[in-house]
């Protein structure tokens, strides 16, 4: 049974010992394996003091512990990288925020003249997302996790469907925009997305674990397991060629690389006060997106933004207050849950302890 897999904690040497009893963090990484996750690291941080928590194992059948630094797929977190890369472009005025893609992808997309940057970043654009037709669930996954997928054939699929809706008038999360994205990155710098991400914030930061695969099945170095649930079995899928998921997911990093590009965005070292305020604020009061990260009120009243992020076998959150005071990294190696009401929990629970 998941939920009788052995406890681990490990604590940055800046926190103190806290009695179990009452340590929030500690519960939260509790009742996240309780809850169906294989194994979960937390990186929490309050006021400039760090902590890294661990629960489960890091690999079924065995009494592995999760370590707090190994690395993890983060899935959609990798749009935050890619939004923050396309508003230093605006900032840099080679790309215009309320430009028409079809001024620097020609004919890549329908209606490519009335879908602007601004809808891809926000997912108000109302491209098909591919991902509805590639599906990485059960055995659909087998057949395609280690094949290739380039950015024009994930394109190709959503353009040769009607849009969802009129560009701009409704929020629709589709893959597909950050894929498009990527793409824009390249057109404009002459560069892949990823090297221009590793030169403009993984370099900088000093984000040294971090990683841009490709077509790369293996996560490198230490690493949990991750796993998915087909036919009734948990399948590992730790390797999986992250091409199909590209721009829109493909990137491999740990906690603590994460906290690095949180506290640097929040702080505005990355994007410009103005573009920052923008790329944090929702379009409407009833959407929690702007572009390119996610925002959210916690429960005691502590705005952040952020993103979370899905894979085949890992789920990832990363986020941040506003003032950069208090931050939530975490990795949660998945089984048979949990959902994604608890990703939204423990993004409060940590944020409010």
């Amino acid at each position: 049974m998941l939920n009788t897999v052995p406890f681990v904690l490990t604590a940055a040497l800046l926190a103190p010992t806290t009695p179990a009893a009452a340590d929030p963090i500690r519960t939260v990484a509790r009742e996240t394996v309780a809850a169906g996750a294989t194994g979960v690291q937390i990186r929490a941080v309050r006021d400039g003091h760090s902590r890294t928590v661990t629960a489960g194992v890091s690999e079924l059948d065995t009494r592995k512990p999760v370590s707090p630094t190994g690395r993890f797929r983060i899935g959609s977190t990798t749009k935050s990288f890619v939004a923050t890369v396309v508003l230093q472009l605006v900032a840099e005025h080679r790309l215009g925020l309320d430009a028409p893609v079809e001024r620097y992808l020609p004919g890549l997309l329908p209606r490519g003249s009335e879908i602007t940057v601004r809808m891809l970043l926000q997912h108000t654009s109302g491209l098909y997302n591919y991902l509805r037709t590639i599906s990485l669930e059960d055995a659909d996954l087998e057949k395609i996790r280690y094949q290739h997928h380039s950015p024009e054939s994930l394109v190709a699929i959503a353009a040769a469907r009607p849009l969802d809706f009129p560009p701009g008038s409704k929020f629709s999360y589709s893959n597909t925009n950050y894929v498009v994205l990527g793409m824009l990155i390249e057109r404009t710098t002459g560069h892949a997305w990823g090297d221009e991400a590793a030169k403009r914030i993984l370099r900088p930061l000093g984000m040294r674990e971090t990683v841009i695969p490709g077509d790369r099945t293996r996560i490198p170095g230490r690493h949990a397991h991750g796993y998915q649930e087909m036919n009734g079995k948990l399948v590992d899928v730790t390797e999986l060629n992250p091409s199909v998921a590209g721009a829109s997911g493909e990137m491999i990093s740990t906690t603590a690389d994460l906290d690095k590009f949180a506290h640097a965005l929040a702080a505005g070292r990355l994007v410009p006060p103005a573009l920052l305020t923008q790329m944090t604020t929702p379009r409407s009061a009833t959407e929690e997106y702007g572009l390119g990260v996610q925002t959210r009120t916690t429960p005691c009243g502590i705005p952040v933004f952020g993103h979370t992020g899905g894979i085949p076998g890992y789920g990832t959150i990363a986020f941040t207050s506003a003032d950069g005071k208090r931050r939530v990294e975490a990795s949660l190696t998945l089984g048979r849950g949990p959902g994604d009401d608890a990703f939204y929990s423990l993004i409060d629970k940590v944020i409010c302890a």
